[in-house]
């Protein structure tokens, strides 16, 4: 399964020029998986982070276009492996059919002291159901 969201880049987003400042992508990146941890795996960070968290680990994206203020994005996040305590996302963002980045991030399962932790076994089912629905 690829999980979408839509972006509008606004001022906020850009230099005085008014493309988008690159780390902002980072945020909107960050944003998304906040969504799809929510949305599509039922386990919103407001309530795992009462006692776990998922920092990353790694993130690397590629930048192939520029975003302008105004544009719309389309961000899309497929699980790409999945291991003991930890995962790896791929993204890429598109406005039209002109892509703007592509990259992968790995993120660890943590418990409240930030040691990596097995992932929940609910959570973990649902993550290999988005992850075969990917194929």
């Amino acid at each position: 399964m690829v999980f979408e969201q839509d972006v509008k880049v606004l001022f906020r987003h850009c230099d005085p020029a008014g493309i988008i400042f690159y780390p902002r992508y980072f945020e909107m990146v960050n944003d998304l998986v906040e969504v799809f941890f929510a949305e599509a795996l039922g386990w919103p960070f407001e309530e795992m982070l009462k006692t776990a968290g998922v920092p990353t680990a790694e993130i690397r994206l590629r930048f192939t276009a520029p975003s302008r203020h105004g544009d719309r994005l389309r961000l899309r996040l497929e699980v790409k492996r999945l291991g003991r305590a930890s995962m790896t996302l791929a993204f890429t963002a598109f406005s039209g059919v002109e892509q703007r980045f592509e990259g992968e991030s790995t993120l660890v399962h943590v418990d409240g002291s930030g040691r990596p932790e097995p992932w929940p076994e609910a959570l973990r089912d649902r993550i290999m159901a988005e992850k075969d629905e990917a194929k």
